[in-house]
């Protein structure tokens, strides 16, 4: 496949055209749609099956053991990465890092949380990513117990199992931007291994565009009687939980309470849903994670960077952190006759499609502000980023949930929307490359900019 990245030979003429007509005329809606079909359910059940297979993966569960407990489902995910990396000529760099936790109410002793990654190094713009994440450890009942059965099929061996697909379907192509697949531990004792990975990327400098978490995307039922594989929940948090004082009373006056980066790459992998797959839609949660709970994009966003849980839209809560056990007719316990392969499959493809158009478009404009107080007119600025072609400008009436008007603006850092007028609309700015990708829109100020501080 030609990589994303590389101009063709009609790129003059093609970014003149608008985006719809660009998307159609392009091969770039042809490599999406390639990256979609080429996601397996025959892998994806197998990978489950196998973690399932572990007996538990409790934090706290047996490191020794090579057939069950956490330490041997760490090693698996590592030789399935290093066997992907083989089939691509070395192209992923394989990452065990972790720490050790305790005195914490779910970690009292020493214990080693560890991670396994797999980065795709970017081609053009290496030092800016896009991550995919999924969930390795798993519990029953108490959050305890590490040592009863605990098969975790859907929560999260669906996740995990969707990363490494990810990484067998990514890792035949190259992009702009580095890619990482990610397994976390800890999540179930108090999403350790996300703040152990961000912690990582804010020490080593990492520029991370999007945290996409994926957290049981294999369940199809829910316990409200609901059969649904046709929906896809997208979590995403309304306002950066950094924001300063100063940001925060900037907000009050310009708006901005629904455009935060995560909110935008939330609306980004809507769209590419809408465009690239028939029967999976995005329904958009505005809140950070279901009420009261959390999830491993939580420890991202709480140093600033964009996040999102991707996850099924009706949840079994007799599949969720139980014993298993039979109560009269009633069934407890999370094992596998309660995953949907191809739900796991189609919502893994929305990864992987969510994973490429952001990696091979170039970076969100940086340094957008906005201007035209008393004035029939709105005029958009922001600094230019490699890579990029043009820019979009794009509005929406403040209620309207997506980005619904947008002007193609060429290879410029400002531009003048005539007789639109400031009061009545958001505003944001993407990014365009030569084969039509593009960037998630960045709302105007602090609010809304994805590199952040």
């Amino acid at each position: 496949m030609r990589k994303f990245w590389v101009k063709n030979a009609l790129s003059g003429l093609l970014v003149s055209l608008s985006w719809a007509s660009l998307a159609q005329s392009s091969t770039l809606e042809t490599e999406l749609l390639a990256l979609k079909e080429a996601v397996q359910v025959s892998r994806i059940e197998q990978d489950i099956t196998t973690l399932a297979g572990f007996g538990t993966r409790h934090t706290l569960s047996d490191t020794q053991s090579n057939e069950r407990g956490i330490g041997a489902a760490r090693r698996w995910i590592e030789a399935e990465f290093r066997r992907i990396s083989l089939a691509c000529g070395g192209c992923l760099e394989i990452q065990v890092k972790g720490a050790s936790i305790s005195g914490e109410s779910r970690i009292p002793e020493a214990t080693d949380v560890v991670n396994v990654i797999a980065i795709l190094r970017g081609e053009t713009d290496p030092d800016r990513y896009v991550l995919m994440s999924g969930d390795i450890d798993s519990r029953v009942s108490d959050p305890m117990d590490a040592t009863s059965d605990s098969p975790g099929a859907n929560d999260n061996a669906s996740g995990m199992a969707g990363v490494l697909e990810a990484a067998r379907v990514l890792s035949q192509h190259r992009f702009a931007a580095s890619i990482v697949l990610a397994g976390l531990s800890g999540e179930e004792q108090g999403l350790f291994g996300g703040k152990i990975l961000a912690e990582q990327a804010q020490a080593e400098g990492w520029y991370i565009e999007a945290v996409l978490n994926n957290d049981m995307i294999g369940n199809i039922m829910g316990i409200n009687g609901v059969v649904d594989n046709t929906r896809v929940r997208v979590f995403s948090e309304a306002t950066r939980a950094i924001e300063t004082e100063a940001e925060r009373r900037l907000r009050r006056f310009t708006g901005g309470e629904v455009d935060s980066p995560s909110r935008n790459i939330a609306r980004y992998i809507d769209d590419l849903a809408d465009r690239y797959f028939d029967n999976l839609d995005v329904m958009m949660i505005y809140r950070l994670d279901r009420f009261g709970r959390g999830g491993h994009h939580r420890p991202f966003n709480e140093v600033g960077f964009p996040g999102v849980r991707i996850m099924e839209t009706n949840e079994h809560y007799d599949r969720q952190h139980q014993d298993l056990r039979q109560e009269n007719t009633r069934t407890f316990g999370d094992v596998l006759s309660g995953v949907n392969f191809d739900y796991a499959a189609s919502v893994t493809a929305l990864n992987v499609v969510s994973l490429a158009a952001l990696a091979g478009a170039p970076a969100p404009p940086e340094a957008v502000a906005i201007e035209g107080q008393v004035s029939a007119n709105t005029t958009l600025r922001w600094q230019r980023v490699p890579g990029a072609v043009g820019y979009r400008v794009h509005w929406r009436l403040t209620t309207s949930p997506q980005w619904t008007h947008s002007r193609w603006v060429a290879d410029v850092d400002a531009y003048t929307l005539e007789n639109i007028v400031i009061d009545n609309y958001y505003f944001g700015v993407s990014s365009v490359g030569a084969d039509g990708g593009q960037s998630p829109v960045v709302f105007p100020g602090p609010i809304g900019r994805f590199r952040y501080p």
